[in-house]
């Protein structure tokens, strides 16, 4: 009976053994788990050096260089921002396909043509309701209407959306570019030669539109309305942001926020401008209170609208293939 006991005994100190071990290698079993997910989601979060940001004088980024908001969010991250000026969306989108920079904003417009580019890097992030934009001639010219554009000399910007202003307006009137004469100027440039009348008119958006009206002897003799709505966009390189979907929603939101603060104090914001761009407190307030505000997700209706000035850009010989908008819209 002694030897029964001990046996039954030794028996349960074996199994208790056997339950320690084995509790044992489920805590090594978990605790490898949870460091090979902490890892993995280490490795997730793991953000680039740097973003680099490509501007416009004109453009609301320009106010957000300025606040210096999303360089104190990115340099807690170990991400350093830079930023680039670009005098129109061209060549800031020859630089992003090139990967000279990750993220700017440009018009609908010359989005297309470097959307159009082989193996371009172009992606859709976000969308910004269009700035005003026109068709303007001297004061004193006798042209009144787009019908009398017909063989005149008119200055805008190739493959930007006074490009595509004209062409929707010349459309309008049965009118087409062979009805008239290109010239094909920088805004910068295009201002000096309207002032000297070289060009009889002129197509171009503010606030260099509001500054052409204020001091450069500018009449309006149309606008964008009536005509097929173009957007402004946020746009990155694919790849960068493919990898850094977080960079994305940071600089959305950070813009976002400069948007309302702009919407909420126009003034002071005009006075900011100008400071920074040696364009007037009066153009720039009356730029400001002629647009629209808001970053948005891109829509649908965004999408038709920028596939309908790719359609009228293929048409037009501006790109030589047809492109599918939403193949560069980056999903979520």
């Amino acid at each position: 009976m002694k030897i029964i006991r001990k046996s039954m005994f030794l028996s349960l100190i074996f199994l208790l053994v056997l339950w320690i071990s084995g509790c044992g290698s489920k805590e090594e079993a978990n605790e490898t788990s949870n460091a090979e997910k902490s890892n993995a989601k280490a490795e997730e979060e793991t953000l680039p050096d740097e973003l680099r940001i490509g501007y416009q004088k004109s453009s609301i980024l320009l106010f957000l260089k300025e606040k210096g908001s999303l360089e104190k969010i990115l340099a807690e991250k170990g991400v350093k921002v830079t930023w680039h000026e670009f005098q129109s969306g061209p060549p800031l989108l020859e630089a992003l396909n090139a990967g000279k920079i990750d993220v700017g904003y440009v018009g609908g417009a010359p989005a297309v043509l470097a959307g159009a580019v082989s193996d371009s890097e172009l992606a859709y992030l976000a969308y910004e309701p269009e700035v005003y934009r026109a068709i303007v001639v001297p004061k004193d010219s006798p042209i009144q209407k787009i019908e009398d554009l017909k063989g005149k000399k008119v200055a805008f910007g190739k493959g930007s959306s006074a490009h595509y202003l004209l062409l929707t307006a010349l459309e309008s009137v049965g009118l087409t570019l062979n009805d008239i004469t290109p010239v094909y100027l920088q805004p910068s440039d295009a201002r000096g030669a309207f002032e000297r009348g070289n060009v009889d008119a002129w197509v171009i958006w503010d606030p260099y539109l509001a500054d052409a009206e204020e001091s450069g002897g500018a009449r309006i003799i149309a606008d964008a309305k009536g005509l097929p709505r173009q957007y402004g966009f946020i746009v990155g390189r694919r790849d960068y942001f493919q990898e850094n979907r977080e960079l994305r929603n940071l600089v959305i939101s950070e813009l976002e926020k400069v948007h309302k603060e702009i919407q909420a104090d126009k003034q002071g914001a005009a006075e900011n401008f100008s400071q920074k761009t040696g364009i007037s407190k009066d153009v720039w307030k009356q730029t400001l209170e002629r647009r629209e505000y808001g970053v948005f997700d891109i829509t649908p209706e965004v999408v038709d609208a920028q596939q309908k000035l790719a359609d009228t850009f293929l048409e037009a010989g501006l790109i030589n293939e047809k492109i599918n908008v939403q193949d560069a819209v980056l999903s979520d």
